[in-house]
């Protein structure tokens, strides 16, 4: 039987269609949301465009961007720890995290709780840090949460901020992963023999935001990111 020319066409457009359009097992479905909570480390302070070389956006740029979509929830000078000088849970950064929908938590907190000020409280830290815990692991997501070391504070650090008071948090944040069944990254070791990456002795730059985006990509996909990653200008 032949066909008209406007059958042979419409036959020839559902072909085009057809190879356009994915296949309904290809769909990759929603997007995990990674929500990145912290103080001015995790908000980008310290590096050129937070908006493009915080380790939360260059960990955007590390994961497959049709599965993860990562939000910087970072916000500069807060606290774990509730009696501190600036307590994240009051931040409506805080709020903003917990109606995130994330599938994945990352939490890094902890380096402005060594001021002298606010680690005069240290003895509710881990009761602090378990209660942050538990209102994320409330979120109907039920997400995946990280809690992190932060990184060093070589020489004398700056603003209050010590390394004493962080080699005093290490061995508490690491009693808390495993008593709360969170996962660990460590975020202390990467940077550790890097000082120059932390200009103000606090701050990784780009290069040392890049380090921490390479941590935290680890811990996620279980994979190394790429060595040829550049540190986002």
């Amino acid at each position: 039987m032949r066909l008209s020319p406007v059958a042979v066409s419409l036959c020839f457009l559902m072909g085009l269609i057809n190879r356009a359009s994915p296949a309904r097992g290809d769909d990759p479905g929603p997007k995990t949301v990674v929500a990145c909570v912290g103080d001015s480390i995790t908000f980008g302070s310290g590096t050129r465009n937070p908006k493009v070389s915080s380790y939360p956006s260059q960990l955007g740029k590390l994961l497959d961007a049709g599965n993860f979509v990562v939000h910087n929830f970072g916000v500069g000078g807060t606290t774990l720890l509730n009696h501190g000088d600036s307590p994240y849970q009051k931040t409506g950064a805080f709020k903003k995290a917990l109606s995130s929908k994330a599938g994945i938590v990352v939490i890094m907190l902890g380096t402005n709780d060594t001021k002298p000020q606010n680690w005069k409280f240290n003895e509710e830290f881990v009761a602090d840090y378990k209660e942050l815990i538990g209102k994320f692991a409330a979120m109907e997501s039920k997400p995946k949460i990280f809690i992190c070391l932060p990184p060093p504070v070589p020489n004398a650090g700056n603003f209050g901020i010590n390394e004493k008071g962080v080699q005093e948090e290490i061995p508490l944040l690491r009693q808390i992963a495993e008593s709360e069944h969170v996962t660990l990254i460590d975020n202390y070791a990467p940077l550790k023999d890097h000082p120059d990456l932390l200009p103000d002795n606090v701050h990784p730059n780009e290069a040392g935001a890049a380090l921490l985006a390479a941590s935290v990509y680890h811990a996620i996909t279980g994979k190394e990111a790429p060595v040829d990653a550049p540190a986002a200008k």
